[in-house]
């Protein structure tokens, strides 16, 4: 196959290829170096490229599958990781120059179970310090840039793993998800993404940002990949305290049920509100698409729905703050000047509002459980607006009016995040200036499955997802 096809397939058309010996894991990872050799000078989406290693597990995987063991579908698969995961014999500097020189002497528990599953890691993908931030404008080791306009940011805190996988610079890749940093740059590089239920992803050596909320999971192309790296991922973890004994649902069977008769709800006088237009557009063309593949719309009072943003910046100002509590005292000239100001912020905090923000994140939650008795999921915007000039620190969203960036990147990301559930990002359209605009549906705890249904049938019925930026 010419080098654009193999870098165009899916994860799901890769995959039997590769069993049937028609596909080599050998030449699909030198298709997906190349392609990081010829796009990171302009993205800078790779802070470490693996590539003497990722060609070693290539020759391995095929001697594998020529002997007749195949892993399953994520066997021969170039994937990446975002830089905060643990990778044996690895760098990983979470983006940070305090941990330039860390190689770590394990995996994370994710790292394993992928490579246990046969995929071969290419890289580690850039993103914002300490996952502290939501553009990817890394000082340390540059700013990320987004394959659909490289003047516009990819997002973050996972924007390296949100723009390597839109440029097919891998076939996935692991992000890191505490207010929204998978799915914001899934969201403005148009790919899937989805924030797990809070224990049902291992966070075993990964290094925090907030504790109460990190997640990890993938970043894909389609659902169904996304499917396809959540299912080897999830599950519980006895090195991880928080990770949750619940089963996990065979997610793959649920695919192809469509949504005939499943119930979206819309949280009323905000999912639709305080919106820029092209987005707004986006997502009500996005229902509607749904409602005519059988699905039902309705609106759900959230009353205490508008407290979110404060909740969210108190939770992952405090967290933070007591992770770094040592080195921000002892190196403080080695963060970026935004994370350094963040975690100081950070500590004047006090425990009231820590406390008040944690009773908040229970009366949310308390009012989504009491709306899944009226819907199955719940859908807003992803973002707000779509990817703004790398180094803006502002945007504006509507009536021309300018808003700081962290509270606008929140808006809609910070609820599922502070309320435990899962959420999906996934691409929508296109604003006039050809940028991708996301849509994201929460579900219930522990219900992954549903959100994949959904997200699968949208996709089926629709090519959004198709597109690929030209660079």
């Amino acid at each position: 196959m010419a080098q654009a096809d193999l870098l165009n397939l899916t994860i799901a058309q890769a995959a039997p290829r590769l069993e049937r010996r028609e596909l080599s894991p050998v030449e699909l990872t030198e298709a997906v170096l190349q392609r990081i050799g010829a796009v990171n000078a302009t993205l800078n989406a790779y802070i470490t490229v693996c590539a003497p290693q990722a060609r070693e597990v290539a020759q391995a995987t095929e001697r594998m599958i020529r002997a007749g063991y195949y892993l399953g579908p994520l066997h021969g698969i170039p994937i990446a990781l975002k830089d905060n995961i643990y990778t044996r014999g690895i760098r990983t500097t979470a983006g940070a120059k305090i941990l330039a020189d860390f190689v770590p002497d394990e995996d994370a528990t994710v790292a394993a179970r992928l490579k246990r599953a046969g995929a071969i890691v290419v890289g580690k993908t850039n993103m914002h310090e300490f996952a502290w931030g939501g553009t990817t404008d890394n000082p340390h080791y540059g700013t990320c840039r987004n394959p659909w306009n490289p003047e516009r940011f990819p997002a973050g805190s996972s924007g390296g793993s949100g723009a390597a996988v839109a440029a097919r610079a891998c076939l996935g890749a692991l992000g890191t998800d505490t207010g929204g940093s998978i799915r914001l740059p899934s969201s403005v590089n148009g790919i899937v993404g989805i924030r797990p239920t809070i224990g049902r992803v291992s966070n075993h050596n990964v290094v925090p940002l907030a504790w109460t909320m990190d997640t990890v999971s993938p970043m894909t192309r389609t659902v169904e990949d996304c499917v396809t790296m959540f299912e080897v991922i999830a599950g519980y973890d006895p090195l991880d305290p928080q990770s949750a004994e619940v089963p996990l649902a065979d997610c793959r069977a649920g695919l192809g049920r469509g949504v005939r008769g499943l119930r979206i709800g819309l949280i009323r006088d905000y999912s639709l509100t305080h919106l820029q237009k092209a987005v707004g557009d986006a997502v009500r063309g996005a229902l509607k698409t749904l409602e005519g593949l059988g699905a039902g719309v309705e609106e759900v009072p959230m009353p205490s729905i508008h407290g979110n943003i404060s909740a969210q910046l108190t939770i992952e100002s405090c967290e933070p703050s007591a992770y770094h509590q040592e080195w921000l005292r002892t190196r403080p000239g080695d963060y970026g000047e935004d994370v350094r100001a963040l975690l100081e912020m950070g500590e004047m905090y006090l425990a009231t509002h820590y406390i008040q923000a944690q009773r908040y994140r229970s009366l949310l939650r308390r009012e989504f459980l009491e709306g899944f008795r009226q819907v199955d999921v719940f859908v807003t915007p992803t973002l707000p607006f779509t990817a703004t000039p790398c180094g803006a620190t502002e945007v504006v969203i509507e009536n021309n009016q300018t808003e700081d960036m962290l509270s606008a990147i929140m808006q809609f990301t910070g609820v599922p995040s502070l309320a435990g559930l899962p959420a999906l990002s996934l691409p929508v359209g296109f604003d006039p200036d050809g940028l991708p605009v996301g849509m994201q549906v929460i579900g219930r705890p522990f219900d992954e499955a549903t959100l994949f249904r959904l997200g699968h049938a949208y996709q089926a019925a629709t090519n959004w997802h198709t597109k690929s930026p030209r660079l």
